[in-house]
């Protein structure tokens, strides 16, 4: 077993070297380090993590994914599809930004009466804004995701805005997890 250190790597760089490595990990960020143990986690691996000073240390161990009950399987593949919903602003449209607002709550309010919803909702550029404290929004998007929608916003966006402490709702994400979602959805969808 190695060690990667990747101490002053900003995200997507440590995620990167997980899927890389997947054995011990240093890193220095807690950010860096949600993300390493939840994408380790997708990947069927246990994390156990030590914290010391100011470094992280992840050891990361495969392991078989536990299965899932064919019942449970059927039972989301009727409610939930292979869809990413991919919001870039927080309004809806292009023209008055009042009207671009009220669109956008009601878009996200009306994903609950789909009958089938999509798997992910990814908030990027200013759409974070719609996951964190302050949004008229909050309570549909934490009913969203207690029906098993995964909710993720843009950690960098989220910087930009100075938004990170605010997050109300679903997880801090990176690049690479965007990317991969985007890349495996069946369908991407931009309001």
């Amino acid at each position: 077993m190695h060690t990667v250190n990747a101490i002053g790597k900003s995200c997507p760089e440590p995620v990167i070297l997980t899927k890389e490595a997947l054995e011990e990990f240093n890193v220095d960020d807690a950010i860096c380090r949600d993300n390493v143990e939840r994408f380790a986690k997708t990947q069927g691996c246990t994390v156990t993590i030590k914290e010391k000073d100011k470094e992280i240390h992840l050891t990361i161990q495969r392991t078989q994914k536990q299965a899932v009950s064919l019942e449970n399987q059927e039972e989301k593949k009727k409610s939930i599809t292979n869809t990413v919903f991919y919001i870039a602003s927080d309004q809806m449209g292009i023209g008055v930004e009042d009207l671009g607002h009220i669109l956008m709550r009601a878009f996200i309010k009306t994903i609950k009466d789909l009958k089938k919803k999509p798997e992910k909702l990814i908030f990027v550029n200013s759409g974070v804004k719609l996951s964190t404290k302050g949004s008229k929004v909050i309570s549909d998007l934490q009913e969203l995701q207690k029906s098993g929608i995964t909710i993720l916003s843009c950690g960098t966006c989220l910087d930009f805005y100075g938004l990170k402490e605010d997050l109300e709702v679903g997880n801090i994400s990176n690049m690479f997890e965007i990317l991969s979602s985007l890349e495996k959805a069946d369908k991407v969808i931009r309001p």
